[in-house]
């Protein structure tokens, strides 16, 4: 993902914001659960993006990417609609603790821009549903000249969206972010409305790090440089994510992307042992046995 990219990433200061006050008084509120649920993924499986990830001879990469990761963040439906059938493929090729978390389509995000779009969500949300118990959160990725002037389709979108379907959005429009008022309007709908308020940890938007949950999930979409650094701010966000556990947040769902996607794996491997050790998971480590048998030759 190139969103944020920078041409000097070692120029920019990547410490981690204050936790939002509202944060802390919304995880307050929930009941402290323990051990989260836990979901770490990348945002593509096939191996022109994830080159050296896939063992020689792989002939299914979804099947082989579903037994290294226990989700994706399912970038393909934005670009087109899927049929039912494609997301019953994909369902069952998958282990049963695997989710997919899909993005809407851009026609309804960047064509239509939230306007005139029930049809459009509800043939997607048909489709997409075929994924059963697999169905992770349906992701909204918002345009970034989407700005606070267009706050009623927002907020009509949210009103309308159904009850029970999991929802994230990821507004890019800095008005959303200078102005408090704004601010804090939209994030209180999404709050009134039990709808994620996705972080995007990218180098040159760090307005984005508003550090404002809306619900008890974390929806992260991170977007390392491939640069060094890209290592020890992952060790931040653990630090982080441990100190919401404590404070009552049940509920993790970090993606991991790069500008060029073939070091995501590596990322996300690092990540995901962190993670085991700080919050007392017991996620797969990805390509760990490969890892091991080449130290062995």
């Amino acid at each position: 993902m190139k969103f944020g990219k920078v041409a000097q990433p070692e120029l920019v200061d990547f410490t981690l914001p204050e936790t939002h006050p509202k944060t802390v008084e919304l995880l307050n509120s929930f009941e402290k659960s323990g051990t989260p649920n836990v979901y770490v993924g990348c945002a593509k499986w096939n191996k022109t993006d994830l080159n050296g990830f896939y063992p020689r001879g792989t002939k299914d990469e979804l099947e082989y990417y579903s037994k290294q990761f226990n989700s994706i963040e399912l970038n393909a439906t934005f670009y087109r609609q899927f049929p039912a059938e494609q997301f019953e493929k994909w369902k069952s090729k998958t282990p049963e603790n695997f989710k997919f978390f899909p993005k809407l389509g851009q026609e309804i995000s960047h064509w239509k821009r939230l306007q005139g779009v029930q049809d459009a969500v509800n043939v997607y949300l048909d489709n997409a549903s075929r994924l059963q118990e697999k169905l992770g959160t349906i992701f909204l990725q918002l345009h970034a000249n989407f700005g606070n002037k267009n706050f009623k389709r927002l907020e009509n979108f949210v009103v309308s969206w159904p009850k029970g379907i999991p929802l994230a959005i990821e507004v890019r429009h800095p008005d959303w972010f200078e102005d408090t008022t704004v601010f804090n309007e939209f994030t209180q709908l999404f709050e009134e409305h039990h709808i994620a308020n996705i972080l995007v940890d990218t180098a040159g938007r760090r307005d984005m790090m508003h550090m404002r949950l809306t619900n008890n999930e974390a929806f992260v979409r991170y977007v390392g440089a491939n640069h060094s650094s890209d290592y020890t701010r992952l060790d931040d966000w653990v630090v982080r994510l441990k100190e919401w556990n404590d404070l009552g947040l049940e509920n993790i769902h970090f993606f991991i992307h790069q500008n060029l996607e073939v070091e995501s794996p590596l990322l996300a491997a690092y990540f995901i042992k962190k993670l085991n050790k700080e919050l007392g998971v017991d996620l797969k480590i990805p390509n760990e046995e490969n890892d091991q048998q080449m130290s062995l030759l």
